[in-house]
Order: structure tokens, then sequence, then C-alpha cells
């Protein structure tokens, strides 16, 4: 029997007011100003891979230089890595691969038509364009096509490779390849539906929705959770520490939604933390290994913060007047890069 359960926060913690010239992290890291928009970026092996409003992606390795090249022929919407390359897709219509060593790979053309979302596990890579997803599994030339009856706002596959969800207007469809074959089921709920991950456990499957919202379901047997209560749009989720936390923006505050326990975080209340000086949260991050996220702000400040109800944060990046528009940890966790819509960018250390 389905649940419909809802669940709302109120904003609560202490203002965080103090400002630093220049925090700790931005006098022993690189400062720099590219001249396009950060639209994205992802961790791979030691070094952080942005993608620009330009079409060119960044490598940032620690202890060199930044490496630019270029890759599309207008704006990167999308990214996704693991050990050996990099997924791009572009508004040029280009799902791209880059090794680590720069050399680019044209995976398919898609003639101008958007590839709006890329993802990878295992041996399978994916991409959308319009209403339709497009998998490749290893060596295979043609990729299977899976049909869908609206535009396409996230995809993600599980920790296993055998699930992929596919976030939609109306819902999400979780494909699961079974004998070779992929077969679909629908979690239905009304709106357009964003960003989709499933919970580290594969218990859930969450969206950022363009309604100021963000929806989960159980997949077992497809009960609704409704996480309400925001003053503009989700923008970025995040999965954080054992419990897990659910870390979103789209308020004041990072929002810390508990997800242990067999209902997740249905009739409970979130933590909420790094209120600072009332600016919105445009992005978070976790920070690998611990409790505790980064939260990047609309006019450009980062903070970091362990998830308790009394920790208001660490200031780490001071304001630059654009919005944090990307933001991410190494897989190591030893270094993190910043960057916001005027291109303004931070390479650090994370540890002296």
């Amino acid at each position: 029997m389905q649940e419909n359960l809802t669940s709302s926060f109120n904003n609560s913690s202490a203002d965080y007011v103090v400002r630093e010239k220049q925090t700790e992290l931005e006098r022993r890291g690189i400062k720099h100003c590219f001249n396009a928009p950060v639209t994205c970026s992802t961790a791979i092996k030691e070094a952080v891979v942005a993608g620009f409003g330009d079409g060119t992606l960044g490598l940032f390795r620690p202890g060199l230089f930044p490496e630019i090249k270029r890759a599309h022929q207008g704006t990167i919407l999308c990214i996704a890595a693991d050990d050996e390359f990099v997924l791009t897709g572009g508004d040029d219509g280009f799902f791209l691969r880059t090794t680590a060593d720069g050399q680019i790979e044209e995976i398919r053309n898609f003639n101008k038509k958007w590839v709006d979302c890329v993802a990878f596990k295992k041996e399978l890579v994916a991409c959308s364009s319009g209403k339709n997803v497009y998998v490749w599994a290893s060596n295979q030339k043609e990729p299977e096509v899976l049909v869908h009856r609206s535009s396409i706002g996230g995809l993600s596959f599980d920790e296993t490779g055998n699930r992929l969800a596919v976030a939609h207007y109306g819902g999400v469809t979780i494909w699961e390849l079974k004998k070779r074959k992929w077969k679909s089921s629908v979690f239905a709920w009304k709106g357009f539906h964003g960003a989709v991950s499933f919970s580290p456990n594969g218990k859930y499957v969450v969206t950022a929705m363009q309604e100021n919202a963000v929806h989960g379901w159980r997949i077992r047997d497809k009960a609704n959770m409704a996480m309400a209560g925001y003053p503009s749009k989700v923008k970025s989720f995040t999965w954080v520490g054992e419990t897990p936390f659910l870390v979103t923006s789209g308020a004041d505050e990072a929002i810390c939604w508990p997800f242990d326990g067999k209902s997740g975080p249905m009739e409970r209340s979130p933590v909420c933390l790094g209120k600072y000086n009332n600016i919105m949260v445009t992005k978070v991050h976790s920070l690998p290994g611990e409790n505790a996220v980064f939260a990047g702000y609309r006019d450009g400040s980062v903070l970091l913060a362990e998830i308790n109800e009394n920790n208001s944060g660490i200031l780490i990046r001071g304001s630059t007047g654009s919005e944090v528009t990307a933001l991410t940890v190494s897989s190591a966790g030893t270094h993190i890069f910043v960057g916001d819509n005027d291109g303004n960018i931070l390479w650090s250390p994370l540890w002296a």
C-alpha cells in the first residue's frame, strides 16, 4: 500500500556573520578568473575536471597549473567521470569522452540537439537528448534507446550498474537490466523532476523538482516522500555520512534530511546548518569520509560544516559576488574546486 507522506522544515540556525578578507584555503590555493561561467565539475583520481560555458574543459591537479582544453563548440551542460575518462554533453549536440591524458573521442553527434544529462557505471555509459536516453555497453557501437514521454531532467545509475533512474515530467522511470534487456517501472509524482540519485544503499531514489521541492520514493513499494518548504529551486544535493543524510541547496541553510530507518525522512525534521547572512545556498558537496558538507552560496562564499544542530560552519572562501555553480572535492578528499557563474575558480588543498 502506498504512503503519501510530507515533511517540511523551518529555518532555525543562528546566523554566521564572521567574514575574512582572505581565508586560509584561498591563501594557499590557486585563484583564477576565466572568461566563461563554470557550469559543472567532477572528480577524476586526484584531480577535478570542470566544464565551462564556452565549451572548454579545465583539468585541475595538485601541484600543477590548470590545463585547459577546448572540447565543445558551445556550453558544456553536464559531466561525469571515472578513473580513466570524462563524459560531457553540450548544447552543440555532442556526447564526448575525454581521457585522463586529454584525448577527445566523439561517442555521438545529435546534430545540434542538446545533450542534457550524462551518466556511467562500470561497463555502461549513457546520455539523454530530448525524450530519449541512449545507453552503450562496453565495445557496443550502437546504443540501446530508452524512450520516454517527456524531456529528460536527470540520469543516475545505482551502485550495481543494473538500474538506471531517469527523471522527467511526472516522476521517475527506473530501468533494470535483466537478461540483457531493459525493463521499466514508473514512479509517479506530478511536476517536472530534474537531478536524480539513488541512495547509497539502493533503497530510495530522490529527485530535485522544478517546483521548489525534493521528492523521493522507497523503491520496494513506491511509497512517496515529499520534502517541501523550500523558498527557491533546489539546484544541488549530495549524500553525506553513514546515516546517510541527503543534503540539499534551495534555502538560506544546507537542509539535511536523515535517510536511516525504514521510512527515511518522513515525519521527521531535517538538520539545518550553515546559515550565512540569509544568503541562499546554491551548491552542496560532501567531504569524503566525514559527516560534513561544503555549502556554496549565491554570493560566491563557501562554508564547511559538520552535520549537527549547533554547527554554523567555517568560512573557506569569501564572497566573489557571483553564485557558486560548481563545487567538487577530489576523490581522496585532499583538494577542493569551487567555481562560480562569473568564471572565478578556487583550487586549493584542504589541509596544510
